[in-house]
């Protein structure tokens, strides 16, 4: 596990959206819609369960939360939370652009940063968004990898503001893996797909680098367990223990 640095959040804005060429500017049209409509045809047919450990968020709460998932769930995931109004990290590179404009067809507000590029300006931007009540989201191995290693970001944020942490991953029955760092997920149409959310994680105020490291590697973990439960279990979607999700619940206020 590599060590947590000892980064201190304090609220100031984020950075600025990097600008770019026309070349870029239509590339990202095109990618942006490209994948929003993928999105909005596909997802919809998919037939999702929701499976929460003891202790878990039902989803976005009142309290904010700071939620962690794999960066090949991205595709799923930005329809399943949809219009909840979730503040995610996404990098000021040219992929996290047309990830950005993406997401935000679907109601989330992009804050602009990653783990190589305006880090620190991201970080100070999602404590300022938890403190003003709402909950926020990391692609905690985007936006290059490595693969399934969680990066540190989460639990300095929760430190700093006292929010709580929790996880999810997305299995996906049938889907097209693409040859990417992440192997990237789109799933096929009319699949299943299994939400697994993780226990809340509870991190003390201004925590010490040896608790810090230590809730790092809780994070690591209840990642990786979300994870093979879900696609454990993905395939029984549909039945007695695992029943179809219904979105019957508000997104708060």
């Amino acid at each position: 596990m590599s060590a947590t640095p000892t980064t201190t959040v304090s609220s100031e804005p984020t950075s600025q959206t990097p600008s770019f060429s026309l070349r870029q500017r239509f590339s990202l049209w095109l990618i942006s819609w490209s994948g929003y409509l993928a999105i909005r045809l596909i997802c919809p047919t998919l037939r999702f369960s929701l499976s929460l450990e003891p202790g878990a968020p039902a989803g976005p709460e009142a309290q904010p939360i700071v939620f962690s998932f794999w960066h090949r769930c991205v595709f799923p995931a930005t329809y399943f939370w949809r219009d909840w109004n979730l503040r995610v990290m996404t990098s000021r590179s040219f992929d996290g652009e047309y990830i950005a404009r993406i997401i935000g067809k679907f109601g989330y507000t992009p804050v602009r940063g990653s783990s190589n590029r305006g880090a620190v300006g991201a970080l100070l931007g999602m404590r300022r968004e938890i403190e003003q009540g709402s909950t926020v989201a990391f692609t905690i191995d985007g936006p290059r990898g490595p693969r399934y290693v969680a990066k540190p970001g989460p639990v300095l944020l929760a430190s700093a503001t006292g929010a709580p942490m929790s996880v999810f991953y997305i299995a996906v029955e049938r889907a097209w893996v693409l040859n990417t760092w992440d192997a990237f997920m789109i799933p096929k149409p009319f699949s299943r797909a299994l939400v697994r959310m993780g226990r809340k994680i509870t991190v003390p105020a201004n925590a010490s680098r040896e608790q810090t490291d230590q809730l790092h590697g809780e994070l690591q973990t209840s990642l990786e367990r979300v994870r093979e439960f879900a696609e454990a279990n993905v395939s029984r979607v549909g039945g007695q223990d695992f029943p179809l999700f219904r979105r019957e619940f508000r997104r708060p206020v």
